[in-house]
């Protein structure tokens, strides 16, 4: 994982955290893992999933029982991440807040990134 030294790769919220450990208790899951894929209309969406065992390369953030797994391709894509959970009168939900992020659909339900300078890719094969 792309991380300094005693710094979490993303942040969590407290509001966050409670979300991830009802969804962990309510699934019997091990964790929310995240990623990215192709996608939108601004070309990648974030994937959440909740899944009953990590992978040998997943990067795994465990804060106050909230288990976020990082897909290995989505890992440089999401350094520096705060993942927070917000409840609204109309709609609730994970909000990314990815310091990465070039560009974003009017929705929030897309993003794109810079791209890579030698492939000239802007995202990972998920």
């Amino acid at each position: 994982m792309f991380s300094l030294p005693g710094q979490a790769p993303v942040t969590i919220t407290k509001a966050a955290e409670r979300q991830i450990s009802r969804l962990m208790a309510g699934k019997d899951a091990f964790g929310l893992k995240i990623g990215l894929k192709k996608g939108g209309c601004a070309g990648m969406e974030y994937t959440m999933d909740m899944v009953a065992e990590a992978e040998k390369s997943d990067e795994i953030v465990e804060q106050n029982g909230a288990r976020v797994l990082i897909a290995p391709a989505a890992q440089m894509f999401l350094f520096g991440t705060e993942i927070d959970y917000e409840t609204g009168l109309l709609e609730s939900g994970f909000k990314f807040r990815n310091p990465n992020v070039t560009d974003a659909c009017g929705c929030g339900e897309s993003v794109s990134f810079k791209l890579d300078h030698e492939t000239g890719e802007t995202q990972p094969e998920a």
